[in-house]
């Protein structure tokens, strides 16, 4: 089992190295601008960095088509680059994450340029086949309205090849123990190359069998095999699934003993926080915490505002998504694939300040690990010209210099965002960085507060019941510390009065200013949140360091 469990408290942050910073103008980040901006990261309060897929790839997919696993992207650097970067992350206290891509390659990899030409091919049975079209074909399409099937036609190999996103990334078969053995040797690899664990892309996807249905009971023992060779060769590594499912199946990825994933995102959260944050209701969001709620010690949620892809609203009723898409995208150039937003967090709010703070306020007391995506920490934009998901995966702003400080190609790899009110001249880190007022520097702040509260990643917490349903409250506790969250989801001022949870739990000290609040004689708190208002207390005072127990 694992013998550190780091990414309990840990703040993550999730960058796409290719759109990062570019240190040789070619218009294409590399590891050696991110290598130069560690500092910046560092500073911010980072302790492990998600890489986005950095692999050889004909990049039809942004990388998750890849055609070599052991290998660096030529654009991004080479192996040495990343060892430096390793390095160099090691010296600033930060680890390293990469994207695993296990359920697909691109069809240009060798493996599946083998299975293809030559039936007799060991590599023939890394894939799945058939001789006729299935029925189910025109089912299971991860992506509604361009993806037009799930098995396509190969000429050359004379049968259909079975894939699950789209038709130049085919399945492999996970069935096959030397496709197993494969990624164990690919974890290994990467392992030796210093990282730190692996986000392991469409998890569901890698353990389930061709077609529609989801997995068999026999198929999830593959992510504890995956997990042995992991924590055998590394002790403090970990697995973060991406898994979309529902609660009822959330052990089956976790393991009843905390023996397959080590953590997961929490997708219903997220659509509940968006939900919440679009109709002020804060009650479905308590529900679904309670419904997700995870108790063995070795596992862990991990919660996001935006990641990479579309802000995926599938887990909602239709109603509660059409409320989101009324509040925060309700152009049709706006939406994807039938269930999303192609948006980043800041335009969605109309650069309102206040809802962007207690967005994130939120997600850095949710019950679990926080993970940020590049870019939020300044309010950065979208560009909606461009296609599909490309709208939000623009260069970071960096400062006002040309191409935002990102790269001095006159053509880079996204465009950057340079007019209106997310434009580099507008946000950007350097201008950001001497603005003590800023977005920039109300996070550090905050990561700061977030580290000073430990309860939140190893403490039992409970949703406190108020006086309005606008407002969620939650209380933590561990080793004889506790702290109280307040979120106020309402555009209106909000009086909400509750208990505290606790015999001592007469002074609450406010852990973001010298607002503290003192019990009535029933040891009820009142405290007046201002619209989208938040507050972090620490239950019985400032002096919990001498309290705490071993």
């Amino acid at each position: 089992m694992i013998d550190d469990l780091w990414y309990k408290n840990a703040i993550v942050y999730c960058l796409d190295v290719k759109t990062f910073m570019d240190s040789n103008g070619d218009g294409v980040g590399d590891f050696e601008g991110l290598t130069r901006r560690l500092g910046y990261l560092a500073g911010l309060g980072v302790n492990a960095v998600w890489l986005l897929p950095f692999h050889p790839s004909p990049m039809k997919d942004n990388g998750y088509d890849v055609s070599d696993y052991y290998g660096v992207h030529p654009s991004v650097g080479s192996l040495g680059d990343f060892v430096d970067f390793a390095h160099e992350a090691k010296k600033h206290g930060i680890r390293i994450l990469m994207d695993l891509v296990l359920n697909h390659t691109s069809d240009q990899h060798p493996w599946f340029k083998a299975a293809v030409s030559d039936p007799g091919s060991k590599f023939r049975d890394w894939y799945v086949w058939s001789k006729k079209k299935p029925r189910e074909a025109n089912k299971g399409m991860v992506f509604p309205g361009v993806q037009k099937s799930t098995w396509s036609y190969h000429p050359a190999a004379r049968a259909y090849y079975f894939h699950r996103f789209y038709k130049f990334q085919p399945d492999l078969n996970m069935e096959n123990p030397d496709v197993r053995t494969e990624v164990q040797r690919i974890i290994g690899f990467w392992l030796q190359m210093g990282v730190s664990g692996f986000r392991v892309d469409a998890v569901p996807f890698v353990i389930q069998k061709e077609g529609p249905r989801g997995p068999h009971p026999e198929q999830y023992e593959l992510l504890r095999n995956i997990r042995e060779f992991l924590q055998w060769r590394a002790g403090d590594a970990i697995l973060l699934a991406e898994a979309n499912v529902q609660p009822k199946n959330d052990l089956d990825y976790f393991g009843d003993d905390g023996d397959r994933m080590h953590m997961m995102f929490n997708f219903l959260v997220n659509q509940n926080v968006f939900y919440a944050l679009a109709s002020a209701d804060a009650r479905p969001l308590a529900k679904v915490l309670e419904r997700t709620r995870v108790t063995e010690e070795f596992s862990q949620w991990a919660h996001f505002l935006r990641n990479n892809d579309e802000l995926d609203l599938g887990r909602l009723t239709d109603k509660q998504r059409e409320r989101v898409f009324e509040e925060f995208g309700p152009e049709p150039k706006m939406q994807l694939y039938e269930r999303g937003l192609r948006r980043r967090l800041a335009p969605m709010f109309e650069g309102d300040r206040r809802r962007l703070e207690l967005a994130y306020s939120l997600m850095f007391t949710l019950p679990g690990t926080p993970v940020m995506r590049y870019g939020d920490e300044i309010g950065m934009g979208e560009d909606l010209s461009l296609k599909e998901r490309a709208a939000f995966r623009t260069p970071m702003q960096w400062s006002t210099e040309r191409n935002a400080g990102f790269s001095t190609a006159k053509k880079t790899i996204l465009p950057v965002i340079s007019e209106g009110f997310f434009g580099y001249p507008r946000v950007n880190v350097a201008d950001q960085r001497t603005d003590p007022n800023s977005l920039l520097n109300w996070t550090e702040r905050l990561i700061r507060a977030r580290k000073e509260c430990p309860e939140i990643g190893w403490g039992e917490w409970r949703v406190l019941e108020t006086s309005s349903p606008h407002v969620l409250a939650l209380r933590y506790d561990w080793r004889n510390n506790g702290v109280v969250f307040l979120h106020n989801f309402d555009a209106k001022s909000r009086t909400v009065t509750f208990g505290a949870g606790s015999a001592d739990a007469g002074l609450l000290a406010n852990l973001l200013s010298g607002d503290h609040s003192r019990a009535d004689g029933r040891g009820q708190h009142q405290i007046e949140l201002e619209g989208y208002g938040y507050r972090w207390f620490r239950v019985g005072g400032l002096d919990y360091i001498l309290k705490r127990s071993r």
